[in-house]
C-alpha cells in the first residue's frame, strides 16, 4: 500500500505523518525511513534535519548556515550529511520494517540523485510506504497510490483514515 500526504504548507502534513507513525507503533508495527523537522532558534526557522526513524541517528539536510550546495530559498542543501543519514535509514526501513515513512518527497531532498534512486527502489517494493510530498511533485504520485489532499480542517481524520487502511480495520 503506498499512501502520499500532501498539501499547502502549514496545513500539516508532517504532523499527521508523526501521529501516524504514532498509533501504528501502537499497533505493534515496525516503523522506518526518514523526518526532516525545522529546526528553530528564537522562533525563527534556521534549518532543516534530517533523523532516521529506526536508529535516531541526525543529519542537517539543509541550513542558512550552510557554505556550499544547492539553494532552495535562503536553504543551502546539505547532500552528503542527508545521504549519510537518509540512505542507511531507507535501506533499513525496506528489509526490516513493516513500513517505510518519508518526510518529505520535495525539493532539498531531490538535489539527490541517490535519494531519487532509493526512492524509486522504495515505491517498487512490496512494502507499505506513507510519505509526504510536497504540493510542487504531488501529480506524480498519484497514479502510484492513495494521494490524501491534508487541511487545517481534515487533519484529524485523515490520521485515522490512514491508520485504519494500513491495519485494516476502523480506528
Amino acid at each position: 500500500m503506498k499512501i502520499f500526504l500532501t498539501g499547502r504548507p502549514g496545513s500539516g502534513k508532517s504532523t499527521v505523518l508523526m501521529k501516524v507513525i504514532e498509533q501504528l507503533r501502537a499497533e505493534g508495527l515496525k516503523i522506518g525511513g526518514i523526518i526532516t523537522p525545522e529546526i528553530r532558534v528564537e522562533g525563527r526557522r534556521i534549518a532543516f534535519k534530517v533523523v532516521d526513524l529506526s536508529s535516531g541517528k541526525e543529519g542537517i539536510l539543509a541550513s542558512i548556515n550552510q557554505p556550499t550546495g544547492p539553494t532552495v530559498g535562503k536553504y543551502r542543501v546539505n547532500i552528503p550529511e542527508f545521504e549519510r543519514v537518509a540512505l542507511p535509514a531507507l535501506s533499513f526501513a525496506l528489509e526490516e520494517c513493516d513500513i517505510t515513512c518519508v518526510d518529505e518527497l520535495g525539493k532539498m531532498e531531490f538535489f539527490s540523485t541517490r535519494f531519487k534512486q532509493k526512492i524509486d527502489e522504495v515505491l517498487r517494493s512490496r512494502r507499505s510506504v506513507i510519505a509526504v510530498v510536497h504540493y510542487d511533485y504531488a501529480k506524480n504520485y498519484e497514479r502510484i497510490g492513495t494521494l490524501f489532499q491534508v487541511t487545517l480542517e481534515n487533519r484529524e481524520e485523515i490520521v485515522n483514515t490512514v491508520v485504519s487502511k494500513i491495519v485494516g480495520k476502523e480506528i
